[in-house]
């Protein structure tokens, strides 16, 4: 089986799914299944987040180059030509803006959340309209989908009023590199980055969904509770979303406060591991992989109990209600006073980030090409 999988999204503007491109790519390559993976790609470019040059050397996985991008409409015919061209039997699809009609072979698509429709009101009236036409379009021409969590599966199938049967789930995993870091290696990162006292760390977007406003709010009033640490709010910054640096500023909080947008990829297991916590207030996702990896890299994990996330933490963190000031305040006072809860959580973290794997969520991923291919 020549299986396709499109890897043009492996830019800044897709973190999250360039990341899940690479790893589950990864995983595919490694097993001897006797099938061909197909890497559509669009050639090197300064954007590109994550390289492809370490799977283009693995044994039965080739590069294919296209020239439109990932929101270019010259795809729609551009890819069936290539799929037809390279006698794919498979072509999934990470991201809903994909080919719609004739494709050569059956398509998998990856829906993730149902974020544009949760929130609409982070896009315009053109994006919210385009979001919902090409979902839609996505969700319905696909042969078999995949989601990252039982949470969004069923809020997939309820939206779009089909059976959950014909919805697969992939749970995501951390990386390997995500463990413990030796202390001179978590030592050259702080004292790099400049942090020089014991910090709670946020890593992800700024995109309201994420909740930063509320848990900078819930700093400032734990006040004495958390004097002797920092928040540190690392990331990818839109600078659409300016709330939270515009609240720190009235505030004046910015010696408690620090922005980091610009962490580089290889820093992050030691970013998380030096830190005293992991904060991670979101109201909605469709799996929280930064939560997962924090407790890869044995860090007490405070996170909201909503959405997927419940889910991916199981016991082993501190579940909040988002909504609630003082419930994320009080949260992380009590984690930072209680070093016995601390311990605890991080024991709790290292073996349920062990629970997850790229190497099942691939394995889960083969089955649903090989369904469709039979």
């Amino acid at each position: 089986m020549r299986i396709g999988l499109d890897a043009r999204a492996i830019g800044d503007h897709f973190p999250g799914i360039g990341r899940y491109i690479v790893s589950l790519a990864h995983a595919l390559a490694t097993f001897e299944s006797g099938h061909t993976l197909v890497l559509l790609h669009n050639p090197p470019h300064p954007g590109a987040r994550y390289r492809l040059d370490e799977l283009a050397g693995l044994p039965r996985v080739e590069l294919a180059p296209v020239r439109a991008t990932p929101f270019s409409p010259l795809q729609q015919i551009e890819l069936p030509l290539r799929a037809r061209a390279l006698g794919l039997d498979v072509l999934h699809s990470p991201y809903f803006i994909k080919p719609y009609a004739g494709l050569p072979c059956p398509s998998v698509v990856t829906i993730y959340d149902m974020l544009g429709w949760r929130f609409p009101a982070t896009l315009s009236l053109r994006g919210r309209l385009l979001y919902r036409l090409t979902m839609g379009m996505a969700v319905r021409g696909a042969d078999a989908l995949i989601t990252i969590s039982q949470s969004a599966q069923a809020e997939l199938a309820q939206r779009y009023r089909i059976s959950p049967e014909r919805i697969a789930v992939t749970p995501l995993a951390a990386d390997h590199r995500f463990a413990p870091q030796p202390p001179e290696v978590v030592a050259e990162i702080r004292a790099r980055y400049g942090l020089s006292t014991p910090y709670v760390l946020y890593l992800g977007s700024n995109k309201p969904h994420k909740n930063l406003e509320r848990l900078i709010r819930a700093w400032d009033r734990a006040g004495a509770g958390v004097d002797a640490a920092q928040l540190i709010l690392a990331g990818h910054e839109d600078a659409k979303h300016p709330a939270a640096r515009q609240l720190v500023a009235e505030r004046g909080m910015g010696a408690r406060v620090r922005f980091l947008p610009s962490v580089d990829d290889a820093d992050l297991p030691a970013l998380y591991s030096g830190a005293a916590v992991f904060a991670f207030p979101s109201y909605y996702e469709g799996f929280g992989m930064p939560p997962l990896e924090a407790m890869a890299c044995g860090v007490p994990v405070l996170c909201a109990g909503v959405s997927s996330l419940p889910e991916v933490v199981g016991d082993a963190a501190l579940l909040v209600d988002p909504y609630s000031l003082s419930a994320i305040a009080d949260g992380l006072v009590r984690l930072l006073d209680q070093p016995n809860l601390r311990c605890d959580l991080r024991e709790r973290g290292l073996r349920r980030a062990r629970e997850f794997s790229w190497h099942r969520t691939a394995l889960a991923t083969l089955r649903v090409y090989e369904k469709c291919v039979r």
